[in-house]
């Protein structure tokens, strides 16, 4: 297992993380299972283990915090905070108010004292950033977390961001989390580029694009949209809808690239998020121990230039094929809510 330094942070994490978003509910309900999981990643030299307070309600930070009991010393451990946890109002964002009693929640279901790497799950236009980032760096003065990051966001709030630091005198996000792989590769546009000009450690997530490149979906074979991870986002799996030609064109010409160094398609794709001089670590999901021995043979591939130059003649840089966008997670007000593009009505009319 190879080890980098995550951003500005000094802290050593190995380049694949541990993903626990399968582990409870939504994916593996076997807590002694999914523990085994955890173990053996860990056994096999990750020492990187992501989750987030809202995967399976909670329940993905209990099954972390249970099988980190007496090696948590070991582990860098990262969660994050945003999404809402129950009914009602203010049970969800990034205020203040909310990250302070929602921090508290996590610390308890994790079993730790701290939190290496606290991040904000998605952006929020309801708050101000300083409002967010005062209460993050309050957090790491009262011991609570050892850094801060962010998850998804634009570049161009990073840099906001980074600003609203700087100015006010608060800790900066130190990590960005966004989704990249062969076929999403949005993020090599700007936001790449951003995080190594502010020195931030970037830890990607979906590198199989949701299990689109897990050599199990391909362009000629029947696809099961009513179970796994099709079932969740059918549109983005059948073959028959013409958005989806060109990504299933591309698996295909991915599988020759792969069967020509001798590699499977999962390898190919870990092995090229990881060549990005940006990338810090890439987090793999693993819901069975199958999945998770799959995932790590490829832990050792180094591409060639030979072969990230075929990539990039089948997927452009700054490509995206597989559109997340779709699925319901955070796009800037300014494409979502109608009333930020138009003038109002009266205005218009005296115009």
């Amino acid at each position: 297992m190879r080890y980098r330094t995550l951003g500005a942070t000094g802290i050593e994490v190995s380049a694949h993380c541990l993903g626990a978003m399968m582990f409870g509910a939504v994916g593996n309900p076997d807590h002694e299972d999914s523990i085994r999981i955890i173990h053996a990643a860990l056994d096999q030299g990750i020492n990187f283990v992501d989750t987030a307070d809202m995967y399976s309600t909670g329940e993905s930070e209990e099954i972390v915090g249970k099988a980190l009991q007496g090696r948590r010393d070991d582990v860098v451990l990262a969660t994050k905070v945003h999404f809402p946890m129950g009914e009602g109002p203010n049970r969800g964002g990034n205020s203040r108010r909310w990250i302070v009693h929602e921090v508290e929640q996590s610390l308890r279901r994790l079993g730790t004292d701290w939190i290496d790497l606290y991040q904000i799950h998605r952006p929020d236009y309801r708050t101000d950033i300083e409002e967010t980032l005062s209460a993050l760096t309050d957090l790491v003065s009262q011991g609570k977390i050892r850094a801060f990051g962010c998850s998804t966001f634009p570049a161009e709030e990073i840099v906001e961001a980074y600003h609203v630091a700087e100015r006010r005198g608060y800790g900066k996000f130190r990590t960005e989390q966004p989704p990249y792989s062969l076929v999403t590769r949005g993020i090599e546009r700007s936001l790449l580029p951003t995080a190594q000009r502010l020195n931030m450690g970037v830890l990607t997530w979906s590198p199989l694009a949701s299990g689109f490149l897990s050599g199990k979906v391909r362009k000629d074979q029947p696809v099961d949209l009513a179970t796994g991870r099709a079932a969740l986002t059918p549109h983005r799996f059948d073959p028959s809808l013409p958005a989806n030609a060109a990504k299933f064109d591309a698996v295909e010409q991915f599988v020759e690239v792969a069967d020509g160094i001798g590699r499977t398609l999962p390898e190919l794709a870990l092995a090229f998020v990881t060549s990005h001089p940006a990338v810090t670590s890439v987090i793999i999901g693993p819901r069975t121990m199958e999945q998770l021995d799959g995932l790590l043979k490829g832990a050792d591939l180094t591409l060639d230039d030979e072969v990230l130059d075929r990539i990039d003649e089948i997927v452009p840089p700054g490509t995206d094929l597989h559109h997340y966008q779709s699925d319901g997670l955070w796009q800037t007000p300014a494409l979502t809510d109608p009333t930020k593009r138009r003038r109002p009505l009266t205005d218009r009319a005296a115009a």
